[in-house]
């Protein structure tokens, strides 16, 4: 198949998609299928010859919300490709926050040394952690909780055992889970549904000493929410990769909080990104050639 790639050429990409036997072209009106690499702004308006379009990107809550998820092409993303780094990321941020690493980060000073001791937490000590959103991802992570000897709870829609989980909980039925899990990490795809889906109720729900974990997208959570449990004592602290708003202004109060961490989206990163988008296309190209739905389809009526 011929394919071209928009707005950013990635020679590393291209090379490796050539290397399968599809041949690069520059114009649009040439191309089979399209990489893109470019916001819902950027998107051209899709030819009729353009077959099926690869997106670099995990989350494709931008385009749907743009309604730029056109069912006139069959559309793929990396849902699952970034397992291994964001899981590792967000095991990074857990044990941080479990740590007690914003709080010396903070202050600047030894001196809160006793105050770190009373406040640290142990992930090994037989907690339970809720896997949001019980995807690729999810189970990346399974692995790296285990040596740990954590008690693990995959939370998905379908309710379909996750391999390495204790329990699988279909979202429908997870009422007991958010009173029974010690910490959470969030990884669901953003749709209306999940939209501000851990809010002031589901926070009020949790043990005082529950932690969140957001790798998913930004306004999976109720930022005012999370600021108001934090100061509350509702729950015990809160690590962001993803925010919203995003960028997370500065002055913003969670920048400031000993319990609240925060990255900028760099669980994953664009070095990541570029580096596996290649292999990714190769293995959906494949799939739509033999006539199969692709690895990583999106649903375009679902939205992810």
């Amino acid at each position: 198949m011929k394919f071209a790639m928009l707005p950013e050429t990635w020679e590393n990409t291209i090379a490796e998609v050539e290397k399968e036997g599809h041949e690069f072209v520059r114009e649009l009106s040439d191309a089979d299928f399209l990489i893109f690499t470019g916001g819902p702004g950027d998107l051209p308006e899709i030819p009729d010859n353009l077959k099926w379009i690869q997106l670099p990107f995990a989350g494709v809550d931008a385009f749907s919300t743009a309604g730029a998820l056109s069912d006139k092409v069959r559309w793929a993303n990396a849902s699952g490709t970034y397992g291994p780094t964001v899981a590792e990321s967000s095991m990074g941020l857990l044990l941080a926050v479990l740590h007690q690493h914003k709080t010396v980060t903070l202050a600047k000073t030894w001196d809160v040394r006793d105050e770190v001791a009373a406040g640290t937490d142990w992930l090994h000590a037989n907690k339970t952690v809720a896997l949001v959103g019980a995807g690729g991802i999810a189970k990346e992570m399974i692995p790296m909780l285990k040596p740990f000897r954590t008690r693990i709870i995959a939370v998905n829609n379908s309710g379909r055992p996750v391999a390495g989980a204790d329990e699988t909980v279909p979202m429908e039925q997870a009422d007991h889970v958010w009173g029974e899990a010690d910490y959470f990490i969030v990884l669901l795809p953003l749709t209306e549904q999940t939209h501000h889906f851990f809010n002031k109720d589901l926070f009020a729900r949790m043990k005082k000493t529950a932690v969140v974990v957001n790798a998913g997208r930004g306004p999976l959570v109720n930022t005012d929410d999370l600021v108001a449990a934090l100061q509350d004592g509702e729950i015990a602290g809160a690590a962001l990769d993803v925010t919203d708003p995003e960028p997370l202004p500065d002055g913003h109060p969670l920048w400031d909080m000993n319990n609240a961490l925060i990255t900028p989206h760099t669980a994953n990163t664009p070095e990541r990104i570029e580096a596996l988008t290649g292999a990714l296309t190769v293995e959906n190209a494949r799939a739509f050639e033999a006539g199969e739905r692709m690895p990583h389809e999106v649903d375009v009526a679902a939205g992810y």
